[in-house]
């Protein structure tokens, strides 16, 4: 027998002892839900068989081909039978997340996000920027799967960006008046004393007159008392006239500027308050009525904001800056207590600037102007004279507020690097000069 007679032989007897005992090792086959593949199987196809029909069913299409379609996820083994052999072929079915998948890619096209698994769960690998992006993911790909379970590394956080906030109040109160008045009196003019005044400005009273009714006025002396000369004073012993004027024109500018300065972190609110408190009495009710109680009220600057960085780079804030002195004009006094009042400016708005642009959130242009007149009737309508029996107070006040904000990126100093501290306009001790220091230079007595 020749060598190749030999090999045919032995090839022959494999091939029998294959068909025979059909222990060959079972297949394995990987199926996306709704798929479906053909398997080519040789010696002719007698029986095939699904062991779990939900996951994948068969049909045998001729006697050397049939039909594995996938239905859900899970694992099915099918058994095939051949006229010479029986073979088994493992299937496992995954759910199509390829959906799901181009949807994360569409959404993060810079993250490194993988998804693994079926509609029952679906897994997130891979890495992500931020915690963020991946709680994102992770909520739009509810509607793909039962559960969502992030596996996904996330980069260590960066440094938190500060938002530097800069507020400027600029207030300029100007205020001007302007008064004319005359108030006349006599002594004796005419033999008769007297005064005449529009009753606007301070005028003087008699206290004194003396004399006789009737009786010859040679000798006759009167006393006048002048509780405000106003501004001009003039007297006429000869002639026993007198006149007190108010002729005045006064100019006021009053200036308040604060600039406070706030940094906060992004997303975080802030606060910042410089100033006082001051005592306000309460009277109370209840159980003892009549009661007084202290409270006391802040003034001073505030300012509170919060900041958001937009996907933009703008800066949008919530702010609301006050700045409030006590005004003792309009205060009241009660039951002993002197309680000033304040004087307020406050803003609170919601803006969006750039980092580094200012902005004007508030503007206040008041102008306002009081006049007060008062003449005598008959004698104010004399041509010339009729202006010493008229009086007139006039009052004018304009005032400016600007509000301007200007917020900053800032970060932190390098290490090794000195603060910076406020700088004084002039040194507070000047260096002692070289040989002039304490206790060089004296001798002993």
């Amino acid at each position: 027998m020749t060598r190749n007679a030999v090999l045919c032989s032995f090839s022959a007897c494999i091939l029998f002892a294959m068909r025979a005992g059909g222990a060959a090792a079972p297949a394995e086959i990987d199926l996306m839900s709704g798929a479906g593949t053909v398997l080519d199987v040789d010696g002719g196809i007698t029986r095939a068989f699904t062991s779990n029909p939900d996951t994948a069913d068969v049909t045998v299409i001729d006697p050397s081909q049939l039909l594995v379609n996938a239905k859900a996820p899970g694992i099915a083994t099918l058994v095939i039978w051949t006229a010479h052999s029986r073979r088994a072929v493992t299937v496992r079915v995954t759910g199509d997340i390829q959906p799901a998948r181009s949807i994360i890619e569409q959404a993060f096209p810079n993250e490194d996000l993988r998804l693994a698994g079926s509609k029952d769960a679906i897994v997130i690998n891979g890495k992500a920027t931020s915690q963020d992006v991946l709680d994102r993911a992770a909520a739009m790909l509810k509607p793909f799967a039962t559960t969502v379970i992030t596996n996904a590394e996330v980069a260590p956080p960066r440094g938190v960006r500060q938002i530097a906030l800069q507020i400027l109040f600029a207030e300029l109160d100007r205020t001007r008046a302007d008064s004319f008045g005359a108030n006349l009196l006599s002594t004796g003019a005419g033999n008769t004393p007297g005064r005449i005044t529009t009753g606007q400005f301070s005028s003087v009273n008699p206290t004194q007159v003396q004399g006789t009714i009737g009786a010859a006025n040679r000798g006759t002396s009167t006393t006048f008392n002048l509780s405000d000369a106003l501004n001009i004073f003039a007297f006429r012993p000869d002639l026993n006239i007198g006149a007190t004027i108010q002729d005045l024109e006064n100019d006021g500018v009053l200036q308040i500027l604060a600039r406070p300065n706030l940094v906060a972190s992004d997303g975080k609110e802030a606060k910042f308050v410089v100033g006082g408190e001051f005592p306000v009495p309460v009277v109370q009710a209840g159980v003892t009525p009549g009661a007084i109680t202290v409270q006391y009220r802040e003034f001073g600057i505030r300012l509170a904001f919060l900041p958001r960085i937009t996907a933009q780079g703008t800066v949008t804030m919530h702010l609301v800056p006050e700045v409030s002195t006590l005004d003792q004009a309009d205060g009241v006094v009660i039951s002993g207590f002197n309680i000033p009042a304040l004087s307020t400016r406050r803003v609170e708005t919601d803006i969006e600037i750039r980092p580094g642009q200012s902005f004007v959130i508030a503007g206040l242009l008041d102008d306002r102007v009081t006049e007060n007149l008062s003449r005598m009737p008959g004698l104010a309508n004399i041509p010339l004279l009729g202006e010493l029996f008229r009086s007139r107070d006039r009052t004018k006040t304009k005032t400016e507020l600007v509000v301007v904000v200007t917020p900053e990126l800032r970060y932190p100093l390098p290490e090794n690097t000195a603060p910076p501290v406020p700088q004084m306009p002039e040194k507070f001790l000047p260096p002692v000069p070289a040989g002039k220091e304490p206790g060089k230079g004296m001798t002993k007595k």
